[in-house]
């Protein structure tokens, strides 16, 4: 079978489905920046059987449009950020410009399939548009090279990315604010720009907390191996892939329970009310008081590992195709 991977931006997300689906069909990626290069995606998409993408916008729109053009079956993977509507964060595919709507709206109800990465985001989806065929299929986490690895420190951790209002969107400030409960603690948020570094140690830092910005991949394991606590604090979350990937390594997570959330943590962590850096505090005290890491652990490893993503994935493409 022969699959156009169409894709922007390449997240390590979807350059985890690059790698899956090129185990088993032949794959070819075409890149795409702007409208300017849908003429880029004919002759790619007139030779494959199969068109997938990742994100119902602009990219999945052109995408989709000239799948049916051309009779060919087509897959696009909601994520989150593509069925939000969040204005009070301003956040989210439909808080956008009215075309941007129409764009994910085609891309959902017209795809021969929606893959959404939770029941949350599968939710969204339905609310926003009436597709033809909607199932989960979470994302996947490599629980050989995300595990566990030496002793555990005093150490709560948060990994914040992206944009648009990172820091509210995360509960970063909130973060920041807990860590003066905890003075014998060290905090630590990674991923940070440059901007909202120098925002959260001008707001609410403390002696405590250190603020990073990127970290390689072998760093940023090294560091969730080191924490004892992760803490989500988000707003909302479509799945929480930096979570889940510290619950592989054994750390023992306290989260909101806003999104897809208290899909990944279950009863292995402890939930807190967001905004509230108080009671965040709180579970954190209580989090360290707990032996529930190895349990975070057992849950990424039943329901969220990059295997059985790969299996479910390859299923629901052999479906859409028949």
């Amino acid at each position: 079978m022969k699959i156009s991977f169409i894709y922007y931006p390449p997240s390590t997300f979807v350059k985890q489905d690059f790698e899956i689906l090129s185990r088993h069909f032949q794959v070819e990626a075409v890149p795409y920046k702007s409208t300017g290069d849908i003429m880029n995606m004919i002759g790619p998409i007139r030779r494959s059987d199969l068109v997938f993408s990742w994100f119902a916008s602009g990219h999945s729109f052109a995408a989709v449009m000239l799948a049916k053009i051309f009779r060919k079956r087509s897959v696009v993977v909601a994520g989150g950020y593509d069925v939000a509507f969040e204005p009070e964060i301003n956040y989210g595919q439909y808080t956008l410009a009215r075309h941007k709507r129409m764009y994910a709206d085609f891309a959902l109800s017209r795809a021969d399939a929606i893959l959404a990465v939770s029941e949350f985001t599968k939710e969204e989806v339905l609310a926003r548009s009436k597709p033809r065929r909607v199932e989960v299929v979470y994302n996947g986490i490599d629980t050989d090279m995300f595990r566990p690895s030496g002793e555990k420190e005093d150490l709560v951790l948060t990994v914040a990315s992206g944009s648009n209002d990172v820091i509210r969107l995360k509960g970063l400030d909130v973060f920041v604010r807990a860590a003066r409960y905890h003075p014998d603690l060290k905090f630590m948020v990674l991923g940070l720009s440059d901007a909202d570094r120098k925002t959260l140690a001008s707001c609410c830092s403390s002696n405590n907390v250190d603020l990073r910005g990127i970290v390689s991949r072998q760093e940023l394991i090294g560091y969730y191996q080191r924490a004892k606590v992760y803490c989500q604090l988000s707003y909302r979350e479509s799945f929480g892939v930096a979570l889940a990937e510290a619950m592989a390594c054994g750390c023992t997570p306290v989260v909101t329970r806003r999104g897809a959330l208290s899909e990944v943590v279950g009863d292995t962590g402890y939930y807190v009310p967001y905004g509230d850096a108080k009671a965040t505090a709180e579970g954190i005290k209580k989090a360290f008081s707990s032996d529930k890491g190895n349990k975070a652990r057992e849950r990424v490893e039943s329901l969220f590992t990059s295997k059985r993503r790969e299996a479910e994935l390859i299923e629901a493409i052999r479906i859409v195709t028949g």
